[in-house]
């Protein structure tokens, strides 16, 4: 590793500050298993005056889906789920699904798997306005967000029972698109394992990997520690209080829905740790938590060609395929920017970003919390960066 370029990395995080695009930002890099470099800059709470640091904790939003596929993966070498099993099996709310066809229900051709839930292929989506899918996701999700701190606030199975009903975008397996298909598979997790979905990532993966400050909440002896968000102003950044997808903005309260897409908490040394698990085929620090070949099929099965095209709607996704909640990129050539084929991760809405490239036992993690980041023109050069500073 030439670290003379990895030098370059803190003057763009630099940047980044100087330019009020976030308030603060930390990056790390790890190769065979070595920290190469870690930098931070800027304020995780700019009115308090408190610094960046690395044991800030970050809202992960979609950086929660890899953690969910990793339960999965556990469940799934045990023997407890097959990846044809009917997400009716687990959750009734999805039995006699349905389309909305020029205003016309048509029923559908063939079920919803486990498989169409790690492929987001499942007809699932997101709130939106784009059809009457979107729209009913929207109400439902709505109410969970109003309802959330109170006595009646929705659980994690309740929520996917009631997702269940609401029409599909299209019938399982027709195509991709991004949406709840992450929460739903929490929820199956929560019924296959017996216990809270929280509460089997602790014992299975947090607990055992020494992940100790990555959870659905924040306890208050924490909360210090937890990064505001901020979203562009007239005049710069401004603090954003609201709620994104049903998660509260302060985590301070356990919540009952304990959102597999979107609800986890973390430090960049904690989801380090998660991400050493896989780029070392299941192990980290002699704690088996995957099997090798586990940690083979999760990180390099893709969709279908049909599947594929709606993948390849995401510009940013140019060069990658999509399997078990994360990108693998599969056409360096095809990609924004420099990268190796293999190499999979995924990001968050508030900046969140993680990449594993196996070929050089390399890792990438940027942790920052602005609304509608994911991955950003930055993260993209600091990845440049990084891979020119490849010895190879």
């Amino acid at each position: 590793m030439k670290r003379d370029r990895l030098e370059r990395i803190p003057e763009i995080m630099q940047e980044m500050t100087d330019k009020a695009y976030v308030s603060g930002v930390t990056c790390m890099v790890l190769q065979n298993g070595e920290e190469q470099c870690y930098y931070e800059t800027g304020y995780r709470d700019i009115a308090a005056g408190y610094k960046m640091t690395r044991d800030t904790i970050h809202r992960l939003y979609s950086m929660t889906k890899p953690v969910t596929a990793a339960a999965a993966m556990i469940l799934l070498e045990e023997g407890k789920i097959d990846l044809m099993d009917q997400v009716s099996d687990y959750l009734p709310g999805f039995r006699n699904q349905y389309i909305i066809e020029r205003g016309v229900i048509v029923p559908v051709k063939q079920p919803m798997t486990i498989q169409h839930l790690l492929n987001m292929t499942s007809g699932l989506v997101y709130p939106g306005e784009g059809n009457p899918a979107e729209i009913r996701c929207d109400k439902l999700m709505e109410e969970v967000k109003s309802k959330l701190l109170t006595e009646q606030a929705i659980t994690t199975v309740e929520l996917a029972n009631r997702t269940g009903k609401l029409p599909l975008a299209f019938m399982p397996g027709a195509t991709w698109q991004y949406g709840l298909s992450a929460d739903v598979l929490g929820a199956v997790v929560e019924v296959v394992s017996g216990m809270r979905f929280g509460e089997f990532l602790s014992k299975r993966l947090f607990e055992p990997l020494g992940m100790l400050d990555t959870a659905f909440y924040v306890p208050q002896d924490k909360q210090n520690r937890l990064a505001k968000v901020y979203r562009d102003g007239e005049h710069g950044l401004v603090e954003e209080t609201g709620y994104n997808l049903a998660i509260q903005n302060k985590m301070e309260i356990p919540p009952a829905f304990e959102s597999g897409g979107a609800g986890l908490c973390s430090t960049i040394d904690d989801y380090a740790k998660f991400t050493q698990m896989l780029l070392e085929g299941g192990t980290y620090r002699g704690t088996r938590i995957l099997a090798p070949k586990t940690v083979e099929y999760m990180t390099t099965a893709h969709v279908t060609p049909a599947q594929q095209r709606g993948v390849d709607t995401w510009e940013s996704l140019a060069g990658h395929t999509y399997g078990n909640l994360m990108r693998i990129l599969v056409d360096p050539g095809a990609a924004v920017g420099i990268g190796s084929k293999g190499e999979y991760g995924w990001d968050g809405w508030l900046g969140t970003y993680m990449m594993n490239d196996p070929e050089h036992k390399l890792t990438l993690l940027i942790m920052h919390q602005k609304v509608d980041s994911g991955t950003t023109a930055y993260t993209r050069r600091i990845r440049n960066v990084l891979f020119s500073a490849l010895d190879e």
